[in-house]
Order: C-alpha cells, then sequence, then structure tokens
C-alpha cells in the first residue's frame, strides 16, 4: 500500500491513453454509421453489437477474473481488442465495408471489455485504502470525461480529413500503451477461499449471486438500477438522431453534445475526486436518477430551436452520471467481498444490460412511431419516478444511514 499513488499514476496514465483512442474510435464508427445510414435501427443495431456479448458471457468472464491474475487478465484483454480493430481497419483498406462486418468486430471488442472491465474495477480495492476508493473513483470518471470531451471532436476531425483505417489505428496504438502501463506494475492477487474446494464455473457463479441477495439494501439497489436501464440506454442511443433530426444538426452539432456530456463527467469527476463530501452513497445514486430524469423530459418538449438548451441539460445529464457511477463503485468496493468483486461487477454488468437490450430492441419503432422527442419525455419520466421511489425502500434507507463516505484530501 504504500506505493500505491505512484502504482495507480502509472496505470491511470496508460489508461488515459487507451481510454481516449477508444473513445476515438467508438465515436468515429458511431458518426461513420449515422452518416452513411441515418438509420436509427442501425444506431440501435451497433449497440447491441456492443452489450449482446457482455450481457451473455459477463457472468462467466467475472469467475474467470476472480480465478486469474487480474493484471494479465487484463492484458490480453486489451490485445485481443488492439486486433480486432487492427482487422477492422483491414476491412476499410479494401474499401467495401459491409455494416454486417462492422457488426461482427463490435461483438469481437466486446468480448474483450467483458473482461477487461471488472478485472480493472476488482482491482483497485487491492491496491488503495478504502478510504481513498471515493476519490479514486472520481479520478477515474475524470479520464472517462476527458476520452469523451476530446473523443468526438478527434472522430469528428479525423473521419473529415483521414481514412477510417488510420482513425482505427488510434485504437490499436492507445491500447498498446495501455498494455505498457500494466507491464510496468504489480497487481496482488486477493486471498483465496476454499482453496481445496474443486474450481467450478456454476458454483463460483452462484457465489456471486448470494453475495448480491444476502445483502437486501444491495438487492433492492440492483433491481432500481435494472429498471432505469431499460430507459437510459434506448435514450441514450438516438442522442445522435435527435441532434441530426430534431435540431436541423450535423457531424459538428453532434460532437458538441458528445463533448457537453464529457464536460458535466469530468466536473462530477473532479467534485469527487478533489472535494471533501460528506453524503450517502445510496442518496447520491437516488438522487442521480430523479436528476437525470428530469434532464431527459425537458430534452423531449424542447422546440426545434432548442439546441443548446438541449446541450445544457446534456452536460447536467453528464454529471449525475458520474456521480452515480462513482457512488455505485464505491458501494460495491465497500459491501462485497474482495475475492468476489470480479463475480459481482461482471453480475452487474451483464444484468443491466438486459433491461438495456429489451429497450434498444424498441429504438427503431420509439423513433419511426413513437417519435424521438416523445422518447425523451416518456423515459425522463419513468427515470425520475424510479429515483424518486427508491428514497422511501426501507431497505436502501436503512443502508444509507451506515454509508456516509467522507472523503479525503487531495492526492
Amino acid at each position: 500500500m504504500q506505493n500505491w499513488k505512484r502504482v495507480f499514476g502509472i496505470i491511470w496514465t496508460g489508461q488515459l491513453f487507451s481510454t481516449l483512442s477508444s473513445s476515438v474510435v467508438g465515436y468515429a464508427v458511431v458518426f461513420w454509421l449515422s452518416i452513411e445510414t441515418r438509420s436509427a435501427q442501425v444506431l440501435a443495431l451497433s449497440t447491441i453489437a456492443v452489450l449482446l456479448p457482455q450481457m451473455l458471457i459477463g457472468p462467466f468472464t467475472g469467475v474467470f477474473v476472480d480465478r486469474w491474475n487480474r493484471r494479465r487478465t487484463m492484458i490480453i484483454a486489451d490485445s485481443f481488442i488492439a486486433v480486432c480493430t487492427l482487422i477492422m481497419a483491414m476491412l476499410f483498406i479494401k474499401g467495401n465495408v459491409k455494416i454486417s462486418f462492422v457488426y461482427l468486430l463490435l461483438v469481437m471488442r466486446s468480448v474483450g471489455s467483458a473482461f477487461h472491465v471488472p478485472a480493472m474495477q476488482a482491482s483497485i480495492p487491492l491496491l488503495a485504502p478504502e478510504s481513498e476508493l471515493m476519490r479514486i473513483s472520481g479520478i477515474n470518471q475524470i479520464i472517462q470525461s476527458v476520452s469523451v470531451i476530446a473523443g468526438p471532436a478527434l472522430a469528428a476531425l479525423l473521419i473529415s480529413i483521414l481514412n477510417m483505417t488510420w482513425v482505427l489505428m488510434f485504437d490499436v496504438i492507445g491500447a498498446l500503451i495501455g498494455i505498457i502501463s500494466l507491464l510496468l506494475v504489480y497487481i496482488p492477487d486477493p486471498p483465496r477461499k476454499d482453496i481445496a474446494v474443486t474450481p467450478s464455473v456454476i458454483r463460483e457463479l452462484k457465489e456471486g449471486f448470494y453475495e448480491i441477495y444476502k445483502h437486501s439494501g444491495l438487492l433492492w439497489l440492483f433491481v432500481i438500477i435494472l429498471a432505469a436501464h431499460f430507459f437510459i440506454m434506448p435514450v441514450s442511443a438516438l442522442f445522435p438522431l435527435m441532434t441530426i433530426n430534431h435540431f436541423n444538426g450535423g457531424t459538428y452539432q453532434m460532437s458538441i453534445v458528445e463533448v457537453a456530456w464529457g464536460l458535466g463527467m469530468l466536473a462530477g469527476g473532479a467534485l469527487l475526486g478533489i472535494k471533501k463530501i460528506k453524503v450517502s452513497e445510496i442518496m447520491m445514486i437516488n438522487a442521480t436518477f430523479l436528476i437525470l430524469g428530469l434532464t431527459f423530459f425537458f430534452s423531449g418538449i424542447l422546440p426545434e430551436s432548442g439546441f443548446w438548451f438541449f446541450t445544457a441539460l446534456t452536460l447536467i445529464g453528464g454529471i449525475t452520471m458520474a456521480l452515480f457511477s462513482s457512488a455505485f463503485t464505491v458501494v460495491i468496493q465497500t459491501h462485497v467481498d474482495k475475492a468476489i468483486l470480479g463475480r459481482v461487477f461482471s453480475l452487474y454488468g451483464s444484468l443491466t444490460l438486459l433491461p438495456s437490450m429489451l429497450g434498444l430492441l424498441q429504438t427503431g419503432y420509439v423513433a419511426d412511431v413513437i417519435g424521438i422527442p416523445n422518447a425523451f419525455i416518456i423515459a425522463g419520466i419513468a427515470i425520475a419516478a424510479l429515483g424518486t421511489t427508491a428514497f422511501f425502500i426501507p431497505a436502501l434507507k436503512a443502508m444509507a444511514v451506515k454509508t456516509v463516505t467522507e472523503l479525503p484530501g487531495k492526492l
């Protein structure tokens, strides 16, 4: 623990380059699909291609993350993602890219992420004191925010001056930098339980489910979050089309909206990473859903001339999601046995994707029949109602009393 700040400094440096390059490529693919097809269904299917593997194999990847060395797992996962991106770049060289190929390679990249994300999240409590977890989560949000801010702007610039092949190569370079940073640090393995018991994927998976079930407040928190994601993910996929179709924008306006979201996440992460706050993570999560729902609702009732108000609401939405993500991560890291963290984080990722997928499958119908602004309104009301309801659930109220956190000073 003595050198944990230096270790995090090295990891954060590598993750900044890796995350930024992945962000650039992700936005570039979305912009390319939006411009080429102007189809809500294509955008929804591309999002499903990213999410489906994590939903199907996520619970099982957590089992292996808890078994394997977590640093080695992240290195292999990053390498696999880089190879998939390189293959996608080679397809663009031929100049006849089919949408189905893009879907397939998005699926393969998602498989790598299904191992990398829970491995990274489960490694943090092994490297830093528990009292620093909220601040570390805030700094991680800052890294994500920088990527969200710079990613769309760089993507819009690069796809306008370069072939998509060279845009994709940025992700390969970023992954290599991330791998090198991981090679320079040591991440300890958590204490193992039941060493004499024969390894069993099903048994270990059940242990992850039981870890969630035995905490009543944590179980209710999962239920609220699962319900909220049914509405959040479809609306998130519609942001580019909301900008293009309702506000009559283009690539530049799409990038502005994404930058606004990133600035909001940066502000939220900075607040958690720098300022001392006494607050219950549970109450913070409930409040973020209420506020996010209101930003969606007011976005939906804006007139076509209200683009800059839409941008401002998106900024607020980014702040709320940074606060939610950090607070929820700390709740998991402080309530769950470190030896099972990989399974719980991967289960969370997979379980939240199920309602997300169900919602995304209706995205084309929603956009064409209900209308994109009405989708924002309906989703906003539902999310705000869930956030309000969570304040009155006894198990969550009891959990909130026990989880008041005081963030220490700067690193």
